[in-house]
């Protein structure tokens, strides 16, 4: 049997609940749009690492046509890819992605690297 105090309620908090599934939502949807911009990063990036693993039976135009494709597939634009072979071979470009949400906007800048042996 539940006994009612002064004020008729049985202990619980009006508002408690509410606000913690109200950060938690916000905490989810900032961290989803966030969570987008490394995603796409790491998609270029394992393209970069692949596109390097394939180097010796690829050219190079061969490589930054693929790697442009994929940046413009990911990322809605067509990144510069810096190639050079020597005793190995590195892949490396710089872009920036932005994060435009309420009351928060960022832009992250990345520098995705690639490099293998020949």
């Amino acid at each position: 049997m539940v006994i009612l105090g002064p004020q008729g309620r049985r202990g619980t908090s009006s508002f408690g609940c509410l606000i913690s599934l109200i950060l938690l939502v916000a905490a989810g949807f900032y961290g989803y749009h966030v969570g987008q911009v490394y995603f796409r990063f790491y998609q270029l990036q394992d393209e970069m690492e692949s596109a390097a693993r394939m180097a010796p039976s690829l050219t190079d135009a061969v490589i930054y046509r693929r790697l442009a494709a994929t940046s413009d597939t990911l990322l809605g634009r067509i990144l510069t890819f810096d190639i050079k072979r020597a005793r190995n071979i590195t892949i490396h470009t710089e872009y920036s992605d932005s994060v435009d949400l309420p009351l928060f906007k960022h832009i992250f800048h990345f520098k995705p690297k690639a490099e293998e042996p020949l």
